[in-house]
């Protein structure tokens, strides 16, 4: 049995840097089958625990070997309200393949490759799934239409539930909308999915600020149940000189004007463009920004204190990028930025970093290198220093915060009798999966309740 996983084709790393077009082309049915051919179907299938929503993954993958994708996308849709979308974007190689026995000998399974051939498939063929919905006259009202949101206003309607979703920005799907980048997630699949549900009875109210044009007691005297998917969508900053330039930005706005406003396509919500660019951070936001900065036409650097091993984004996105010309700067930080007289960007002071022994998160630790302070030249800066919950949506509500600014729960429920939480706005930034695998266990606890 062939011990190496069928390589995904991708686009040309040449042609690729010149469009926002899917880098991954997907398995055909001949890669699949030869894939699929691979799985042992262990009797205790160690993948299914690594899974945060626990998809039947030997009984899928059984379904594609013998060539009945309908039942496969049964299988999947037991478990996930997106597959789609984690087929693409979930950290397989962390979660459901880490644990695969393949891998022990050899490469693991391509779980999500697979996932993905079976929801694409799927949609292509338009394979409905089938519900029978009997309505309980109960009614939930949902905040943040992005994974966490989508995931919980998925499990109730299917239950019965009233399900209406509320968005603050002008089209639904949260991180999935104005997060990824086109090349990793064509929009085109997120607005189906989302299609999906609103053809089963999920009503999704577009800008609409909740915390702004109505409270979280609003919504409490309006439904029986309130869920907070808000996310953590807040950009954090390093907090050094010359951080208030113009030409200084998190990388969630730039992804926000290249993604769901099209500033890739000359839109009138453009991004400004550097001829250098730094990005800085390491994990798969700063990737997005360097690599989507990159396709816009300019000369990027992604800056990073630690070393490629500590590196946090996905490894296949890190091959990708270098493929597509980023530069990496390791073991630096910026101590400063430098403008010119009327604010504009024109470098950085960087200092060199050295790494030190492992600390309580289990990362090497890291200390400056005395005497290594030193220029780069640069016009633009992007920080991608991580994220954090914006409290507008907590406005006059008394939910309960911990120090970090995150929603306090126990048992996914909140201070507020009837208010749930989960994802990112919890637990601080994480993956699309978890922040799905909050919501189905938000709506498990809502239904509990009745």
């Amino acid at each position: 049995m062939n011990d190496k996983k069928t390589v995904m084709r991708v686009q040309d790393s040449k042609e690729r840097i010149n469009n926002f077009l899917e880098v991954e082309l997907g398995y055909n049915d001949e890669e699949a089958k030869k894939e699929a051919e691979r799985c042992l179907h262990c009797p205790n299938p160690r993948c299914v625990k690594g899974c945060p929503v626990n998809i039947m993954i030997p009984e899928f993958i059984k379904c594609i070997k013998e060539n009945d994708l309908k039942k496969a996308y049964e299988v999947i849709s037991k478990s996930s309200t997106l597959p789609s979308i984690c087929g693409r974007v979930c950290p397989q190689e962390k979660q459901c393949e880490s644990m695969c026995v393949k891998g022990f000998k050899g490469d693991a399974i391509a779980i999500g490759s697979l996932e993905r051939y079976v929801a694409d498939y799927a949609r292509e063929h338009h394979f409905e799934e089938k519900v029978t919905i009997k309505k309980n006259g109960l009614k939930v009202a949902i905040v943040g239409s992005g994974p966490s949101g989508l995931a919980c206003a998925g499990d109730l309607i299917k239950n019965g539930y009233d399900v209406t979703i509320y968005e603050v920005l002008h089209k639904a799907g949260g991180v999935l909308t104005y997060g990824i980048p086109e090349f990793r997630l064509p929009k085109k699949i997120v607005e189906e999915e989302i299609s999906k549900l609103e053809k089963m009875g999920v009503k999704i109210l577009c800008d609409v600020p909740v915390g702004k044009s109505l409270t979280i007691h609003d919504l409490e005297k309006a439904y029986d149940y309130v869920f907070l998917g808000t996310g953590a969508g807040l950009p954090k900053f390093m907090n050094i000189e010359g951080e208030d330039a113009n030409e200084v930005f998190a990388a969630n706005e730039v992804l926000t004007r290249i993604n769901l406003m099209k500033a890739y396509l000359d839109s009138k919500t453009p991004i400004k463009k550097g001829n250098i660019v730094y990005v800085i951070g390491g994990g798969n936001v700063a990737m997005d920004a360097a690599r989507s900065l990159r396709r816009l036409g300019m000369e990027v650097h992604l800056m990073y204190r630690r070393s490629m091993e500590e590196l946090p984004a996905r490894k296949m996105e890190v091959e990708h990028a270098k493929e597509e010309g980023i530069i990496f700067n390791l073991l630096e930080n910026p101590v400063k930025i430098l403008t010119d007289d009327d604010n504009h960007v024109t470098g950085m002071e960087v200092i060199s970093m050295e790494l030190g022994d492992v600390d309580e998160k289990g990362r090497r630790s890291v200390h400056e290198l005395e005497g290594s302070l030193h220029t780069v030249k640069c016009d633009m800066v992007v920080e991608a220093l991580g994220t954090s919950p914006n409290h507008l949506v907590f406005t006059d509500s008394d939910i309960k915060l911990d120090e970090k600014g995150l929603v306090m729960v126990n048992d996914d429920l909140t201070s507020e009798k009837n208010v749930y939480a989960g994802g990112d706005v919890v637990t601080g930034a994480a993956t699309v999966i978890k922040a799905m695998e909050a919501g189905r266990s938000a709506a498990q606890k809502i239904m509990e309740s009745k």
